[in-house]
């Protein structure tokens, strides 16, 4: 345990990932909780971020993978245009294992003791009705049922909005904002990934998918016969002839094997800390990927649980996350003009926002 808590205090205090405003970590050993909240920054709002449920091979892990998450968040709610800082909860272990009322219940606790600093919503391996669990101890969350006041399930904007970033990147690179005729590679067709293969099918573009659960796979080739299932991710990023490949599983999908291996052109996907480490968004660039930075597009999610605080409207937040498509042009644009990758103007864009908000 000194070991990872060495490693948090160097992450925290001394890397170029830290700079998170506060850490808690959680244990409620009755119910078998052991979680992580991470608050990355409050200088635009409350910290806004969702509840992931996972089995972490440690701690270690775990606490990285919430520094991480919550540091996107801010930036996403940042290039969002949204009053709110970056947060991010990890519960370790398997939800279909461990994920019970009275563990909900008790994260939720955790949750309320932050006194709204960290406002919780679904991510992988939480649900909206997990949400209307953990609502019972804590009013700082979101993601909750239209029953319980909530606005239901976020994927389906988060999808929007990718689709959106695709669409700039189409725009971008062939000079027309739409995927038709394009072939579409989905790493990932769970809660995310299934609507955006609706997206990309009514926009007229080929869509080969993966997914590790084959259940996933067959719902979608069984309602829709012209896609194609390849074996695994390994097998996505080599297909030939493959135009954009678009990662929507867990994070670190572009890294030192797979970007060597992609054939797409584009990068745009709904995954959250795509980048396996820095360095990657510059060897995308030499190898002419345009990568569509994932904080920004896969913003539609956030922009949701957002507005619920406020008493949900669907076509308001579909409005704003529509905005993703001028948000993407203009960091391509802000990347061409700086002379640098998408993901770097994204992060000076994003920075600029939260600095002046602290100068405040």
């Amino acid at each position: 345990m000194t070991d990872v808590t060495n490693g948090v205090l160097h992450t925290l205090f001394q890397s170029d990932q830290g700079g998170h405003e506060q850490v808690v970590l959680c244990q409620d050993r009755a119910s078998g909780l052991k979680a992580v909240i991470a608050i990355h920054s409050t200088a635009l709002g409350p910290a806004l971020g969702g509840t992931r449920f996972y089995p972490y091979a440690s701690e270690e892990e775990a606490v990285a993978d919430a520094l991480n998450l919550s540091r996107g968040m801010s930036y996403k709610s940042a290039m969002a245009g949204l009053d709110h800082g970056g947060g991010k909860a990890v519960i370790i272990g398997d939800p279909e294992q461990i994920k019970t009322e009275e563990l909900l219940l008790a994260y939720g606790r955790f949750v309320a003791s932050l006194g709204g600093r960290y406002v919780t919503a679904c991510d992988v391996g939480t649900y909206v009705a997990d949400m209307d669990v953990v609502a019972r101890e804590s009013r700082w969350t979101t993601g909750r049922s239209p029953e319980n006041g909530g606005a239901g399930d976020s994927s389906v904007l988060t999808a929007f909005g990718v689709f959106q970033g695709m669409r700039a990147s189409a725009q971008h690179l062939w000079g027309d904002p739409t995927l038709r005729g394009r072939t579409v590679g989905v790493a990932g067709v769970g809660k995310v990934g299934h609507y955006l293969v609706e997206h990309l099918l009514s926009d007229g573009a080929e869509v080969v998918i993966t997914d590790v659960r084959e259940d996933a796979v067959r719902r979608i080739v069984e309602r829709h016969p012209s896609v194609r299932a390849v074996a695994d991710t390994e097998a996505l990023i080599r297909v030939e002839g493959l135009d954009v490949y678009a990662p929507c599983a867990l994070g670190g999908a572009l890294n030192d094997d797979s970007v060597p291996a992609l054939t797409a052109k584009v990068v745009c996907g709904a995954a959250n800390n795509q980048l396996a480490h820095p360095g990657v968004e510059k060897d995308l660039a030499d190898r002419g990927i345009l990568y569509a930075p994932d904080y920004v597009v896969n913003a539609g999610g956030v922009i949701q649980v957002a507005d619920e605080l406020h008493g949900f409207d669907f076509d308001r937040c579909k409005a704003k996350a529509t905005k993703i498509f001028d948000t993407t042009l203009g960091i391509f644009a802000r990347a061409k003009t700086d002379g640098i990758p998408p993901a770097a103007a994204a992060d000076r864009i994003a920075e600029q926002r939260i600095a002046e908000a602290r100068s405040r």
